[in-house]
């Protein structure tokens, strides 16, 4: 059950707000994503800015490369340091066009080391050079991979997936095709979904969100879906938004969302759906919180977390 008082604005904490006024103050200080080049756009990301920060490398990461459908297929690994219990494939964010498996590293050590699990990033391919459904394939690969010998090659037996804003997108799909196309509805014992992109034809949140760029607006999420799918597909396909697909026959999902987030509807919409499925889980709501704001500390930040450890070491 949700509460319902958690969309009142009085109800957000002082150290939210203020977070928010100081994102889109730097966000607003910076040159618009849109009118540079993408390549541009990535290695600022990269470096870090003053809205975005980056987060450090961890000095325990490995590159471990695999058979993918277009070649070698990178995955960056962050084992635990005890013995492993399981592993958890992460799909990373970015809107399909941004990102990389290294820009989270301290989120991978944190379920590495609270978890016991091998945490693994996919370095898919990012759109608009490589449009829908390239990074789809690429998840679709290093899932079976996965479930497959790389259950015997790190030790492991229970297999999670998770990831933010597309990287959830992301991983709903891969659990769609495994069910679909490889008779694999439960290789992976649960999901950990953080602000997902579920419709790219886009939910009313999105549409009503505006130009203010609170990490992401309007703009941008148009933007995202019209980089990642082709003119002439329709958004609304269930291989392309899985907020419309049959979600029947999928594991239990811990949806985590904040209710200052354009996304808002994705999470509420998509989470009623899988509740709906029979499928489990859990839906978290956190007021006045931002877009994917786990990656900015707080005590909010500190809250989400310790319920996705909780959700994630109960499926070892």
């Amino acid at each position: 059950m949700i509460d319902h008082a958690l969309f009142d604005p009085a109800t957000i904490d002082a150290e939210t707000k203020a977070l928010n006024a100081e994102i889109v103050a730097a966000h607003a200080a910076q040159a618009d994503p849109w009118s540079l080049p993408i390549e541009e756009v990535r290695a600022r990301r990269r470096a870090g800015t003053q809205a975005s920060p980056a987060m450090p490398r961890s000095p325990r990461a490995e590159t471990l490369t695999i058979e993918g459908p277009a070649g070698p297929l990178a995955l960056r690994v962050i084992r635990p340091q005890g013995k492993a219990r399981g592993a958890y494939l992460h799909i990373h964010r970015g809107g399909w066009v941004w990102g990389a498996a290294d820009e989270q590293d301290p989120w991978l050590e944190r379920i590495a080391d609270t978890c016991s699990f091998v945490c693994l990033s996919v370095e898919y391919r990012l759109a608009p050079e490589h449009p829908y459904p390239a990074a789809l394939e690429d998840c679709e690969a290093a899932a079976l991979w996965l479930a497959g010998p790389g259950k015997a090659e790190l030790g492991i037996h229970a297999l999670t997936i998770g990831g933010e804003s597309v990287g959830a997108h992301l991983a709903v799909m891969t659990l769609l095709r495994l069910r679909d196309r490889h008779n694999l509805p439960r290789a992976f014992r649960g999901a950990n979904l953080n602000a997902g992109f579920y419709d790219l034809g886009l939910t009313p949140s999105v549409r009503l969100w505006g130009e203010e760029r609170l990490v992401i607006n309007t703009t941008d999420l148009k933007c995202f879906a019209d980089g990642y799918v082709r003119e002439g597909i329709d958004r609304r396909r269930p291989d392309v938004s899985p907020l419309y697909a049959d979600l029947k026959g999928l594991p239990p999902a811990l949806f985590t969302v904040g209710t200052a987030d354009p996304l808002l509807d994705d999470t509420l919409y998509m989470s009623a759906r899988w509740a709906a499925a029979n499928n489990g889980g859990h839906t978290a709501v956190y007021a006045g919180g931002c877009h994917v704001f786990v990656r900015y500390p707080g005590a909010l930040t500190e809250r989400a977390l310790e319920l996705i450890d909780r959700f994630l070491m109960a499926l070892a």
